[in-house]
């Protein structure tokens, strides 16, 4: 059987594009929690503030799951942006004619576990 690999959060049908979130998700990934709420929290994108939430969450998973892990040992061992589905709105034009809006949404995933120095 596959050993269990961490505590994971999840935050769907997020209304901001993925290739915007994705350059934010690029800072924090393999950081550990302490130092990626720091990044997190000193940038001003929209994107930092929804990983940020989904990382807490993935924390707070944790420490209600194993009583025994600290914050300072939480590493993220994952950090996925997926694209979710995109909404279609009309955008008039000219001349009776249309284009189409695509609003983007996006599926964030975070998997935090404890160093593993500090599991041996």
């Amino acid at each position: 059987m596959e050993e269990k690999k961490g505590y994971s959060a999840t935050a769907k049908y997020l209304m901001v594009s993925p290739s915007k979130v994705r350059p934010v998700a690029n800072l924090v990934r393999n950081k550990s929690y302490v130092e990626a709420v720091a990044i997190l929290e000193a940038m001003p994108q929209k994107g930092s503030n929804l990983i940020l939430k989904v990382l807490q969450s993935a924390c707070a998973n944790a420490l209600d799951q194993n009583k025994k892990i600290d914050e300072e040992n939480l590493v993220i061992m994952e950090l996925q942006v997926n694209e979710g589905p995109r909404l279609k709105r009309v955008w008039p034009r000219s001349h009776g004619r249309r284009d189409i809006l695509l609003k983007r949404m996006s599926h964030i995933t975070v998997v935090v576990d404890e160093k593993a120095s500090v599991r041996k």
